[in-house]
């Protein structure tokens, strides 16, 4: 049976996609024969770098070029009239200087091409595309992609072609993809998951990776599709009747003979009707002819003062008439709904009005006639407080103006914050990477053993140290180091007694154990025992302390493939983990949804909407994570990202990081109830983009701080409110600065009990 080949696609709704990309997709499949014969299926999506006010317009006008010149082009084959096509897309480009575009060529495309058996891709700029064929990820096409879009003078493309297989799955997407996802994660994903899920997942990680600018990603498989057969002969049918194909006759006597009768005296009837008709038309006729006609008059010549008198008479009666027609629609309005409708805006204002002083009176309960409510009953300043919240959107929708809105807003809000227990925050900065290097890009946090930050630099495959007290960075641990072939592309990072537990991407196990407060060091490898194959999609790996004397410890590790916690127990002298993991949790369960897990003697693990707390491998049902009170009025819904704690097993606050509001929540480790929220002072540093964060605690009664990262910079914020006109304070100049890029690595320090 022949076989033709099916394309499934999958692409992220434009629902899902960043309200802030620009990029465009295309997706054009013909439905006429000749056309999808010679022409194909063309696949193409477009970005552009730089956030101009008309970003998205330009991508848009990119792919629309590009897929009329292509189909319109009959001239030559598919390779020759995709690259005329681009050049004809870069032209117009270059002519549209309404758009502001860069003008080192700041857009990219990737298009694709699919014919039959036959792929042609082309890819201008910074842009991908990828073919995944029996577990392999090549990159198409392999020669120079040449500058981006506009590019002066004629354009050089490269088109690449192949044959396309069953089971083949390519992937088109922005530079940004690869770069902070990787190629081993995008493997993953278009090797394991339909193309559809595939697009969503990695779309999901590129946004938890904190992308922003561009989020285009197209994954297009190929099925096979068996062909149509008959299968049943054709077989002529034969009349049973000898008589079928005869003149129907009826088996009444003379039934036939009568209706031919009346039928032709019927007909008889008809044109005899017709001829008297004509014959009465005539004497009509004839008749008019005799009558007596009147004579041609004579025209008469009219005066000038004549014509004048007629034509003030008609523009009189034409003026009369139209004010009669004005005077009837005033009158038809005001009766039919322009009265109900000033009444309605009567009303609408009114409604704002009242709901305004409604406001005010709140208002004045609470902080008005010489005391503070908030203070005296919190309970009934809540309250009013809400209530006046309420009425602002009331008044909002009855159209006051925003201004004034905005001013009530802000008082009602921050009474509200005050009885939520929100303190505002000043972060200071302690190093800035691109004062040195522009293009570093830090991932993930932990607090090292020796009282240092420690930090993975993706692009440079590396692991920096931060030192805190001496604003400084310097690269402890690269790629290649140690013996054997050495450490591969660090990829997870956590601390463990005495030493820094490195994760590579071969799936290697490192220990950096610092030797002084001057960043030098020991790198060794650990023993790992091999009886479970780690995926590639591992979550999250932490430690913690067995036996604090000899610097043993245990290592847990968040794998999804195994729908368990794997837990490693450590060999007598330290030197790896020998033995078979063991599942923490009691029953395995589906874990892809964590974002990370803290261990304080039980495991807590992190997801967008909330946290569990395990003992023993089984969820805490005295424990519930309790919703911020703020969720009805200052900062609905949240999304949950990062957290960290103090060390003590089931006492003191779990911090968590709700990147919806840019917030740090403090919860209670034994409850889960609501202690308190952290947010940025007004001109300070906010809490946006943060890859990772932990707990510094000094003890002696101090307030902690929060050290956490950014894809630039490393800060610390005391959980203390902050000094009145506080901003955001200057960055201390590092002495070395490494390169990072990628997802964040989210670490905290590992407590000191067993779970």
């Amino acid at each position: 049976m022949a076989v033709r080949l099916h394309t499934n696609l999958g692409l992220v709704p434009e629902g899902e996609r960043l309200e802030s990309s620009p990029d465009a997709t295309l997706v054009q499949v013909p439905t006429i024969g000749a056309t999808a014969r010679s022409k194909g299926s063309l696949y193409a999506i477009a970005t552009v770098r730089g956030g101009t006010a008309r970003a998205r317009e330009a991508t848009h006008l990119l792919l629309e070029t590009i897929q009329r010149e292509y189909y319109y082009d009959e001239s030559a084959g598919i390779a020759i009239c995709l690259e005329k096509a681009i050049r004809s897309a870069n032209r117009r480009l270059g002519h549209r200087r309404d758009l502001h575009l860069p003008a080192d060529g700041g857009m990219s495309a990737v298009v694709a091409v699919v014919r039959e058996r036959e792929i042609y891709v082309a890819t201008v700029g910074d842009g991908d595309a990828f073919l995944a064929r029996q577990g392999r990820l090549l990159t198409l096409p392999e020669a120079d992609r040449g500058p981006g879009l506009p590019a002066p003078g004629n354009l050089h493309v490269d088109v690449w072609r192949g044959e396309l297989l069953v089971g083949d799955v390519f992937l088109l997407a922005t530079g940004e993809l690869a770069r902070r996802l990787g190629v081993d994660e995008l493997r993953g994903a278009v090797s394991s998951l339909p193309p559809a899920q595939a697009a969503a997942h990695l779309h999901h990680r590129l946004v938890a990776e904190g992308a922003q600018d561009s989020d285009a990603i197209l994954v297009v498989e190929a099925s096979e599709v068996p062909a149509t057969r008959v299968e049943h002969r054709l077989v002529p049918v034969h009349p049973a009747d000898p008589l079928a194909g005869a003149p129907d006759r009826s088996p009444i006597p003379l039934a036939d003979s009568v209706v031919e009768g009346v039928t032709a005296v019927r007909g008889t009837a008809v044109r005899a009707g017709d001829a008297g008709a004509s014959a009465l038309a005539g004497l009509v006729e004839r008749a008019l002819e005799l009558l007596p006609r009147r004579g041609t008059g004579h025209q008469r010549v009219r005066s000038v003062t004549d014509r004048r008198a007629g034509e003030r008479r008609i523009a009189t009666a034409i003026l009369g008439t139209l004010v009669v027609l004005l005077v009837a629609g005033v009158g038809y309005w005001a009766l039919s709904g322009g009265i109900r409708g000033k009444t309605a805006e009567i009303r609408q204002a009114t409604t704002g009005e009242d709901a305004l002083a409604s406001v005010q009176n709140q208002l004045t309960l609470v902080f008005g006639g010489g005391g503070d409510l908030v203070k005296a009953d919190p309970a009934q300043a809540l309250t009013a407080l809400r209530s006046a919240w309420q009425q602002l959107d009331v008044a909002q929708q009855a159209g006051v103006m925003p201004g004034t809105i905005a001013v009530y807003r802000a008082q009602v809000a921050a009474g509200l914050d005050q009885l939520y227990g929100t303190v505002q925050t000043a972060a200071t900065t302690v190093v800035t990477m691109k004062k040195l290097d522009p293009a570093a890009d830090l991932s993930g946090l932990v607090l090292g053993p020796d009282g240092a930050a420690y930090a993975i630099d993706r692009a440079a495959h590396t692991v920096v140290r931060f030192d805190l007290a001496r604003h400084t960075v310097t690269a402890v641990v690269r790629q290649g180091d140690g013996p054997g072939n050495g450490v591969g592309d660090p990829w997870m990072l956590t601390v463990g007694g005495p030493d820094v537990v490195i994760v590579d991407r071969n799936g290697g196990v490192w220990r950096w154990r610092p030797a002084d407060r001057l960043g030098h060091g020991t790198l060794g490898a650990i023993v790992m025992n091999r009886s479970v194959t780690w995926g590639t999609d591992l979550i999250d790996v932490e430690t913690f302390v067995h036996n604090a004397d000899l610097g043993l410890y245990n290592l847990y590790v968040v794998d999804p493939s195994a729908r368990q916690i794997l837990r490693y127990a450590p060999a007598a002298d330290g030197s790896g983990f020998p033995s078979d993991p063991t599942g923490y949790l009691a029953t395995a369960q589906d874990v892809s949804g964590f974002e990370q897990i803290f261990i304080d003697g039980d495991i807590y693990a992190l997801s967008p909407d909330t946290v569990t707390h395990y003992i023993a491998g089984r969820p805490d049902a005295a424990f519930s994570l309790a919703m911020p009170p703020d969720n009805q009025d200052l900062r609905p819904g949240h999304h949950y990202q990062l957290m960290t704690g103090s060390a003590t097993r089931g006492q003191g606050a779990l911090y968590v990081y709700d990147s919806a509001h840019q917030r740090v929540i403090a919860f209670d480790k034994a409850t889960g109830s609501y202690l308190g929220q952290y947010i940025a002072a007004q001109g300070t540093i906010p809490f946006q983009g943060v890859r990772g964060m932990f707990l510094l605690d000094p003890g002696g009664g101090k307030a902690p701080s929060i050290v956490w990262d950014t894809a630039d910079r490393l800060l610390v914020t005391p959980l203390v409110a902050a000094p009145t006109g506080a901003a955001a304070s200057p960055s201390p100049s590092p002495t070395a600065t490494p390169r990072a890029t990628a997802r964040p690595t989210r670490r905290t320090p590992a407590p000191s009990t067993k779970p």
